[in-house]
């Protein structure tokens, strides 16, 4: 964990709970889904750095939860999940960058920006979808730090 903090310190802020909400848009702005967001984020001592424990509930009752252990190598987080394949890295002092594809979208990929804030107590993220190198959809996230972490 000590060599993620020193070489990939933004990342090592995100640590603890987060609660949010995930708007999804089609390529023209219109909402096609929305739901809540309760994020883990810790570097466990094991196999794996990092792990991402992410639980989502759609106002009908519907709930998934979904885990993403990461390895660090060279100042990126890879990820190799039976969900998704992809890599993270630092751009400046509160963004990180995030390429991934879902292994059961064929031709898809997306690219995600992860900014935290100064005060480590909110984070915004955006996702542009990409297929046939298009965007064809977008993912617009707020979240605040759950005091509980």
């Amino acid at each position: 964990m000590s060599i993620i903090k020193q070489e990939m310190p933004v990342l090592f802020r995100h640590q603890g709970d987060w609660k949010g909400t995930y708007t999804v848009v089609d390529s023209e702005g219109k909402i096609i889904d929305k739901h809540e967001s309760h994020l883990t984020c810790e570097f466990p001592d094991g196999d794996y750095s990092y792990n991402q424990i992410n639980r989502y509930t759609w106002a009908d009752g519907k709930h998934e939860e979904h885990q993403f252990p990461g390895i660090y190598q060279d100042k990126k987080l890879i990820f190799d999940t039976e969900r998704i394949t992809g890599k993270a890295w630092e751009v400046d002092d509160s963004t990180i960058i995030l390429s991934f594809a879902y292994k059961g979208i064929p031709n898809a990929y997306l690219y995600e920006m992860i900014n935290i804030s100064p005060c480590n107590n909110h984070r915004f993220r955006t996702w542009h979808w990409f297929k046939d190198n298009r965007v064809f959809k977008r993912t617009l996230i707020q979240e605040q730090r759950m005091e509980n972490w």
